[in-house]
């Protein structure tokens, strides 16, 4: 069930609507193949069907859903050959990103990113996953606007949809919390050290995390999964 929009908030509706959808297919709330109706989403949120369809839209663009006219709209499953071009794509971007931070980012950042890690903490003791996600979020979204790399980050942002969702189901069931907080901290130690290769270095073996996780739970969880594997001969971009 989702939570009803709140009305006072000065962003555009049909943005809030996308976000609480996005949100909702990334935490598993809206299930793989699940269909998804208009007219009760609107209901939910508590706005007309107008930036319910405007969501709609802009999740397709995202690769997040899929809209068969005269059929409905439907829940994507998880794409293997989508999540692992994604992760190459957000490693360039962010390889990048932290090499630069391990240069010039502010002090005052590097404090950020220090309450974020404690809050990590905090979150990994209370077996709380979503507060982890938006807090890993946080963590990445932080290092590149503390250099102004804003549309950076954006890129990243538009790229890893399909990542989201692994990365929500690997956190409980295959990746340890700790030991992303691990390779958290060694990015802003690296950081703080104005160590750009030892930041860059960092970055590449956690944003590689997710392909030790992947083939594990497409194991665990075939029905989230499209099934669809690129032929043996086809490039990819796992590397």
């Amino acid at each position: 069930m989702l939570s009803r929009i709140e009305a006072d908030s000065a962003e555009p509706v049909a943005k809030r609507v996308f976000q609480a959808l996005r949100q909702a297919i990334v935490t598993m709330q809206f299930s793989p193949g699940q269909p998804l109706s208009e007219q009760e989403v609107a209901g939910q949120l508590g706005v007309s069907r107008q930036p319910v369809r405007e969501a709609f839209i802009k999740l397709g663009e995202s690769g997040l859903v899929t809209i068969r006219p005269q059929r409905g709209t439907f829940v994507v499953k998880i794409s293997v050959k989508q999540v692992i071009d994604a992760r190459f794509v957000r490693e360039a971007v962010e390889v990048a990103v932290a090499r630069k931070a391990g240069e010039d980012l502010p002090a005052a950042v590097v404090r950020d990113l220090r309450d974020n890690l404690r809050a990590q903490r905090a979150a990994a003791e209370d077996s709380t996953p979503e507060r982890f996600l938006d807090l890993d979020e946080a963590f990445h979204r932080t290092i590149a606007l503390g250099i102004g790399c804003e549309y950076a980050w954006r890129v990243v942002e538009e790229t890893k949809a399909q990542m989201d969702r692994v990365r929500y189901l690997s956190l409980p069931h295959a990746t340890p919390l700790d030991r992303l907080i691990h390779q958290h901290e060694a990015i802003v130690d690296a950081i703080e050290a104005r160590d750009p290769d030892g930041a860059e270095a960092a970055m590449r073996r956690h944003l590689r995390e997710i392909l030790t996780s992947l083939p594990e739970l497409e194991q665990r969880f075939p029905d989230l999964f499209d099934g669809a594997a690129a032929p043996a001969a086809r490039p990819t971009c796992a590397a």
